[in-house]
């Protein structure tokens, strides 16, 4: 039987790896105890909110892909929309939270604030790099949901 990561991969159309993303971020905050909530409309900047302890967040889902370099994903931080005169890129400040990202070469799901991402992209790195860099890096145990929930004031270890 394939793992998620393989299966996840075998999905052809974007739309429904788009929609299997959401399904695994969805469980992974309910896996911690955290309601998901779910705008009516298709139309918002955001796929989910979540509420913890009280105070909402707005979450736009993204699907990591694997990086030019070995050992990292990334992940596109602005909105592409096709229009008759061409593509309209829009970045989501003001209009989320977090971005909720789930890698599938890892079968990985982070949370990342909103003011860490990039102006256009993120990498996250989850395996040391060949030239040992390790400065300005983003590293994936910093963004892996126990940690940035944890930051949040929930205790998702229960």
């Amino acid at each position: 039987m394939p793992n998620r990561s393989e299966q996840f991969a075998s999905l052809e159309e974007p739309q429904k790896r788009g929609q299997a993303a959401e399904a695994i971020v969805k469980s992974e905050f309910l896996s911690y105890g955290i309601s998901v909530l779910v705008p009516a409309y298709d139309n918002e900047p955001y796929d989910i909110a979540i509420e913890v302890e009280g105070d909402f967040h707005r979450i736009q889902v993204k699907t990591a892909f694997e990086a030019t370099t070995d050992g990292a994903v990334r992940f596109r931080t602005r909105s592409v929309r096709t229009k008759s005169s061409g593509y309209e890129r829009e970045g989501y400040e003001g209009s989320i939270d977090f971005f909720a990202v789930y890698a599938p070469i890892c079968d990985e799901s982070y949370l990342i604030p909103i003011e860490d991402a990039g102006d256009t992209q993120m990498t996250i790195r989850y395996e040391q790099s060949n030239n040992n860099i390790v400065k300005n890096i983003n590293w994936h145990e910093d963004y892996r949901f126990d940690e940035v929930l944890s930051s949040l004031g929930s205790n998702p270890i229960t």
